[in-house]
């Protein structure tokens, strides 16, 4: 009896402490698995927080390199994003003093100087694109683009030589050597039934440098990048903070100082191709009357109608700055008509009303750019 009321003491004891030590062990285990799910949960919202942030922040902090210079007479500002972040500026310079001495009129040792000079010389390749280009927008606008326009331009004072006195009858005589049909393009040589036939690429050259120089961009590695020349641009991927580029049109306010740069509306543009033509740049007055520098290829004379500027978006800069060019001889119906008709093609069109107050159009495919 003894015996068994000391087992059954020393039984119980050890139950007691073994439930003892099995619910502390439980507990700890608990505190344990408690512990290892808040480190958890810690972590999924740190990895939240760089999924979310980090991507952001990595895009404000891609370097983009800006570099500006002068070409055709006016300006370039370049900005871009680089793979091994290399500053391209030589480069550039250099495409653009090949292109140069292929299409400036102010250069008398380039391509197009030696065309108009009858020498006999081979063109080059960027010579033949913007013949082909030019020819192309000169068909489609019946004569209002054309590069033999130079001998008017010349005479009216906004081309590469003197101004001339200006009568009928020497407009007449111009026009009897002007039209791009009196002139081919054969085994990498410019032919013309006329040798007084002169070419002008002041029209096309600008947007066709912007084209140019994205190319080399996008041949050394940059995948974002916004080209301007003297206003016409190339934009391609994003800017420094990722968005679309952001570019503006300016008003057409009368400004031969080239100092006067006021907003009309700011677009945001990614892949794509921007040309503006106005009048608002180059003109004179003479006995009271206003002369633009736009002359109309098939009548001889500036245009003299409501249209102020023409921005075009098309497939290359180079076609839109001739588009743009072409609709600044049509005027405001005519150029909207023709743009409007045309694929991959938009337009935003400032004009005067009948009170002279400036009024805007643009073709429905534009109001994406404005958003």
């Amino acid at each position: 009896m003894y015996f068994y009321n000391i087992f059954g003491w020393f039984f119980t004891y050890n139950s007691r402490l073994y439930q003892t030590d099995f619910f502390s062990y439980l507990c700890d285990k608990i505190l344990i698995m408690k512990q290892r799910r808040l480190i958890t949960l810690a972590l999924i919202l740190v990895a939240l927080f760089f999924l979310i942030f980090y991507p952001n922040n990595k895009k404000e902090t891609v370097p983009y390199i800006q570099n500006h210079g002068q070409v055709f007479g006016t300006y370039y500002n370049i900005q871009y994003s680089q793979t091994d972040n290399l500053d391209l500026q030589n480069g550039i310079d250099s495409v653009l003093a090949v292109f140069n001495h292929s299409l400036s009129v102010y250069d008398p040792q380039s391509i197009i100087s030696r065309v108009n000079r009858n020498d006999t010389v081979t063109l080059d390749p960027y010579f033949e694109r913007m013949y082909a280009q030019a020819k192309s927008v000169s068909e489609l606008t019946h004569g209002a683009f054309d590069i033999t326009v130079a001998p008017l331009v010349n005479a009216w004072g906004f081309g590469f030589s003197e101004k001339a006195a200006i009568t009928p009858e020497r407009i007449d005589s111009l026009l009897q050597f002007t039209g791009h049909w009196r002139l081919y393009m054969e085994r990498h040589h410019i032919v013309k039934n006329d040798p007084r036939i002169m070419l002008d690429a002041s029209a096309i050259a600008k947007g066709y440098g912007c084209d140019v120089v994205g190319e080399f961009l996008a041949a050394n590695g940059c995948a974002n990048y916004l080209v301007d020349i003297g206003g016409e641009i190339v934009a391609h991927g994003k800017n420094p903070e990722g968005k679309p580029w952001r570019v503006g049109i300016n008003k057409p306010i009368d400004d031969p100082t080239n100092t006067i740069s006021e907003i009309e509306t700011v677009i945001h543009i990614e892949d794509a191709c921007m040309a503006t033509s106005g009048n608002y740049r180059q003109f004179y007055y003479q006995d009271g009357k206003k002369y633009a520098h736009t002359i109309d290829p098939r009548t001889g004379y500036p245009v003299t109608h409501s249209l102020l500027s023409a921005t075009i978006i098309a497939t290359s800069c180079m076609r839109a700055d001739a588009l743009a060019t072409a609709c600044m001889v049509l005027g405001k119906d005519e150029a909207f008509a023709l743009i409007s008709r045309l694929p991959d093609t938009e337009c935003f069109l400032i004009y005067a009303d009948e009170q002279g107050k400036m009024r805007t159009i643009h073709t429905p495919g534009f109001e994406k750019y404005m958003k």
